[in-house]
């Protein structure tokens, strides 16, 4: 055993920006069969809630205390979306064109990454990827303002709360992080390699097709990583 050291040389941690966000709508059978990539995400503020303690009395004294489910919900802040948004955020086709708004709104899933760094190498140590499942957005108001001599792209905001999606042997959940420092050996990095050609798609090549990008499960991606 070893006297605990504080702030040891290359332990100064941090996680910074977002970038690589992929869209991917939900079908009719609450898969994300089709993946595409959301440009110009500005910021994804994950908000967990719920988890209330709820003090059970008894003999005078406070004889047990349970806690609420969980919830996840997340903000995101964006300049643009894609077009395959449009449906999330309550909008139809009226005609090539024309949209219509306050419509019912598909479910999505959403994957994006965030930079790791330390006090070495800085903010390219690593990489986190998020996975939400079970996504629905919330009306967003929007506030378009005069171009004056300091000009500003106008962002949009979303709120999004999620429902959550069964994990064997664990409670449901509708979020999933993906830690590159934890994939350290070279068939690790290949396995992480490959999952990555599963959320991003992949081009194709001589005779070989491309595949298309799409969200797999929790249990899904367990048994991906699993496998030797």
């Amino acid at each position: 055993m070893s006297r605990i050291v504080w702030d040891a040389l290359g332990e100064h941690f941090f996680e910074t920006g977002v970038d690589q966000v992929v869209l991917y709508p939900a079908s009719s059978t609450g898969t994300y069969p089709e993946g595409v990539p959301w440009n110009g995400v500005t910021s994804i503020s994950e908000s967990p809630s719920g988890a209330d303690p709820n003090k059970q009395w008894a003999d005078n004294i406070n004889y047990l205390t349970l806690y609420g489910a969980e919830e996840f919900g997340a903000t995101i802040e964006a300049f643009t979306y894609p077009d395959e948004f449009a449906a999330c955020d309550g909008s139809a086709v009226l005609y090539p064109g024309v949209r219509i708004g306050q419509q019912p709104r598909q479910g999505f899933g959403l994957c994006y990454r965030t930079k790791v760094g330390n006090d070495v190498v800085g903010q390219d140590l690593a990489y986190k990827l998020h996975l939400i499942y079970g996504c629905r957005a919330a009306p967003s108001e929007r506030s378009y303002e005069t171009i004056n001599d300091s000009p500003e792209a106008m962002t949009m905001s979303w709120e999004v709360s999620t429902t959550p999606i069964a994990v064997s042997g664990h409670t449901p959940t509708a979020q999933l992080t993906i830690d590159s420092r934890d994939f350290s050996t070279a068939d690790l990095r290949a396995k992480l390699t490959a999952l990555e050609n599963i959320l991003y798609g992949t081009d194709g090549s001589g005779n070989s097709e491309g595949t298309v990008a799409r969200l797999p499960t929790p249990d899904d991606i367990y048994d991906f990583l699993s496998k030797p």
